[in-house]
C-alpha cells in the first residue's frame, strides 16, 4: 500500500514538474532587434545612449531586457537588441521612455557569439532574403563559411541574428572597412548584403 501511494505521489510530482517546464517555455522571453530609421544627420550617439538609459529605467514594467544597441550616425539608424514577451512590449517601453517608436521589429534567433577584438571598427550588414526563403540552419551554414574566409580579409564576424519569418539576416562584424565584409561574404557563399553600415555599439 505504501508503495502504491509513493508511486502516485511520484506521478503527481512528475506531472507538476512537466507542467512547470511547459509554462516556463511558454513564458520564455523572445529575442528581438528593433530598428529606428531617424534620417541622415538626425542621430547622435550621445542622444541614443541617453534614450537607452531611459529605456532601462522603464523596461522592467513591460518585462523587457534591453541588451545592446548600435548606432549608424551617418544614415541615422539605430538598432536595439532585447528580450521581451512580444514586440508590443518593446514598443510600449520605447513609448513611455522617450517616445521614439521603432520602424521595424524583428523576432530573431542568434548564432554563436565570438570575441570582440579591441580597436577594430564595427559593421552591421543586413540581408533581406524574403519570407520563407531562409532557415536558421541555412544561416548557420553560411556563417561557418564566413568564418573560414574572414582572416583573409581581416574581418571578425562576432555574431548574426536571423528572422526566419521575414527572411532577414543581420550580421555584426569588425573589419577595416565595409568592402572587406562584402568581399568575405562574396567568397564564402555569394550572399551579398542589401545594406551595410559602420556602427558604434553601446549597452
Amino acid at each position: 500500500m505504501k508503495n502504491y501511494f509513493a508511486s502516485i505521489a511520484a506521478a503527481v510530482i512528475c506531472f507538476l514538474s512537466l507542467g512547470a517546464i511547459a509554462q516556463t517555455k511558454e513564458n520564455a522571453p523572445i529575442l528581438f532587434i528593433d530598428v529606428h530609421h531617424l534620417g541622415a544627420g538626425k542621430v547622435k550617439y550621445s542622444d541614443v545612449a541617453a534614450a537607452h538609459k531611459k529605456d532601462l529605467a522603464v523596461e522592467n514594467k513591460y518585462h523587457v531586457n534591453f541588451i545592446k544597441f548600435w548606432v549608424d550616425e551617418k544614415r541615422g539608424n539605430v538598432y536595439c537588441l532585447s528580450t521581451a514577451p512580444d514586440s508590443a512590449s518593446i514598443a510600449e517601453t520605447h513609448k513611455e521612455a522617450h517616445g521614439l517608436l521603432p520602424d521595424q521589429v524583428l523576432e530573431v534567433s542568434p548564432g554563436m557569439q565570438a570575441d570582440i577584438i579591441k580597436g577594430k571598427d564595427f559593421y552591421l550588414d543586413i540581408h533581406y532574403l524574403g519570407a520563407g526563403k531562409v532557415t536558421a540552419a541555412d544561416v548557420a551554414g553560411a556563417h561557418k563559411k564566413d568564418l573560414a574566409v574572414q582572416d583573409k580579409y581581416n574581418v571578425n564576424f562576432i555574431n548574426y541574428w536571423v528572422d526566419v519569418k521575414s527572411g532577414t539576416v543581420v550580421c555584426l562584424s569588425q573589419a577595416p572597412d565595409s568592402s572587406a565584409v562584402i568581399a568575405t561574404h562574396k567568397e564564402a557563399h555569394g550572399l551579398l548584403p542589401n545594406s551595410i553600415s559602420k556602427v558604434e555599439p553601446g549597452q
